[in-house]
């Protein structure tokens, strides 16, 4: 009698481990942009809320074809002065708690294109020497080493951008390499470079692109994009890219209760299922949204 009561004991603690251990890699992820509002706090500050597994620190929008590169961090600091190498103790700090930094490069209002494959080489080297492993005496953001580098391509070209991932990573395999497309699939500026398998996480825009976003009270259009990228690229993991607030975007902002209650529970079954990427830190500042649906992600 004694042995078998073990046994079953023993078999019921496994049993709920292994259910935990499963529920626990399945459990979404929060991404949220930060940068481009000087109101929205420190990147310590947001790092210190637990809410968030990735910062994004945006943007690097000017590149590519002859340009010099540089930052833009709103009213962070002045990367003319060298201001925002002071970010570097907050990176480290952000990342002593096991949170992934990355650079974004491009966004909605930058000037920047990859006029060759050569091109692609020098953009690379310029990143990995500057805001990664490598080395440069002009490190925007100090020494602290980012964890990789995002793509959030919206305009100049829709060439090379593959190429530039492939040189990153021929740097180091260990750098993330993420992205940002719209949700009308394929994205019409980075989609050929997503078909390469390179990129390990993609948020995808779910906002200001009505065809494709969730509607209220209608999700087919939504479930259909959904399956689209997820089927569509080899992306280790894919992200639902949201509004954290209301005024984030145009359209796209889903209220916690229909996120929480019927969005996620549509998508979360899928195995490159990620997490919910939010635009952006000043938004959910204001809104507390991060905090809302962090334990339903």
């Amino acid at each position: 009698m004694k042995m078998a009561l073990k046994s079953t004991i023993s078999f019921t603690f496994f049993s709920l481990l292994m259910l935990a251990l499963a529920n626990g890699s399945n459990a979404g992820k929060i991404a949220i942009y930060w940068g481009q509002n000087g109101n929205e706090g420190t990147l310590a500050e947001a790092c210190a809320t637990g809410n968030y597994e990735y910062v994004i620190i945006a943007f690097l929008p000017t590149f590519g074809n002859g340009q010099t590169p540089m930052i833009n961090l709103a009213g962070h600091c002045d990367p003319y002065s060298n201001e925002c190498t002071g970010l570097s103790s907050d990176i480290k700090s952000c990342q002593a708690k096991g949170i992934k930094v990355l650079l974004s490069i491009g966004g909605g209002a930058g000037s920047y294109s990859i006029a060759s494959t050569q091109d692609a080489s020098n953009v690379a080297t310029y990143l990995w020497n500057n805001f990664l492993g490598g080395q440069s005496s002009s490190r925007p953001l100090g020494p602290a080493v980012l964890d990789g580098i995002d793509f959030d391509i919206e305009g100049g070209s829709n060439q090379h951008w593959g190429d530039l991932a492939r040189y990153l990573k021929g740097f180091n395999k260990k750098v993330y390499i993420t992205a940002a497309p719209q949700c009308p699939f394929p994205d019409a500026w980075i989609g050929n470079a997503l078909t390469t398998g390179l990129f390990d996480y993609v948020w995808v825009q779910f906002y200001n692109n009505p065809p494709c976003q969730y509607n209220p009270g209608e999700i087919s259009n939504f479930e259909d994009a959904w399956k689209q990228w997820i089927s569509g690229i080899p992306a280790n993991k894919i992200f639902l890219g949201l509004p954290a607030s209301p005024t984030a975007a145009g359209t796209g902002f889903i209220p916690a209760a229909d996120l929480t209650s019927t969005v996620l529970p549509a998508i979360k079954g899928s195995a490159k299922y990620g997490g919910v990427m939010l635009w952006s830190r000043y938004d959910d500042v204001q809104s507390g949204y991060s905090s809302s649906i962090k334990s339903h992600v």
